[in-house]
This record gives structure tokens, sequence and C-alpha cells, in this order.
């Protein structure tokens, strides 16, 4: 299961399925419809909210969103009707390192798409983070 902090904008469109349907997964587990799971580390920064389930919600209505800039047509009826007001803190470490790891991905799964992101600077957040200085989060299985 990997919840990117970075834009969804980046993904091809094999990692934006791939993660529309971790975050459903994750919604599932985090609303307790699931057994298994419970203890996977990309879930922790959103089990530290004050609302888990709003916050999944929310992250995935921004995937629906950039899945619909493409013409797809991601149901967002599947997303629980929560959300959260706020948002959550992500280290600039765990965000280069999640640029990196998306890029060595693309390097063979999508060349055209490596080409065109891999000299970003200043990597966009997916809508629900806030960059703050830090390293690779503790969570994070390197």
């Amino acid at each position: 299961m990997r919840l990117w902090s970075i834009n969804p904008s980046y993904l091809d469109s094999k990692g934006l399925v791939a993660l529309w349907k971790e975050a459903l997964l994750a919604q599932n587990v985090l609303a307790g419809k699931t057994v298994g799971y419970k203890n996977h580390p990309q879930l922790v920064r959103f089990k530290c909210t004050s609302n888990p389930v709003g916050a999944i919600a929310s992250y995935l209505r921004a995937v629906a969103e950039e899945a619909k800039s493409r013409s797809y047509n991601f149901d967002k009826d599947k997303i629980q009707n929560k959300r959260i007001n706020s948002n959550i803190l992500v280290t600039s470490g765990q965000v280069d390192y999640e640029f990196k790891h998306l890029l060595n991905k693309l390097k063979s799964r999508d060349p055209e798409l490596y080409k065109s992101i891999r000299s970003t600077k200043r990597i966009k957040l997916h809508s629900l983070f806030s960059k703050v200085r830090g390293g690779i989060e503790s969570w994070e299985v390197v």
C-alpha cells in the first residue's frame, strides 16, 4: 500500500488507479470494515488525526478529482461522506523520498512521464498535506 504525499498529478495511469484502490482499502481499514492491514505503516498519519476516516475520505476526493481531469471515471460514491478540515503534516525528507521512489518506477513504466517530471524542483503535494522540515517519516519502510 502506497498513499502518496505528493500530488497525484505526477502519477501515471497505473499509479493513479493503484492509488485509488489502495486508498479505498485504507478507508475500509480506518472505518473498521476489514481485519487486515490494521497496522500498515502508511495508515499512521491518518490514524493520528482527530478524524481518520474523514482524512482518508478527503484524500480520496483529491485522487478522484485528478482522475476526473484525465477523463477517468472513478466512482465517488465509494468515498465516505466525511471530511477533515485541516492538513496533515509531512516532512520534506518524506516528500523527496516519495518523489525519487516514483521516478524509479516511472523510469521503466512510463519513460515519457519520467522525462517530463524528473527535473522538478518544487514538488507539489497532495492537497491534504502541508510540508515541514525533516527527514524521512518514521513510519516509512525504507
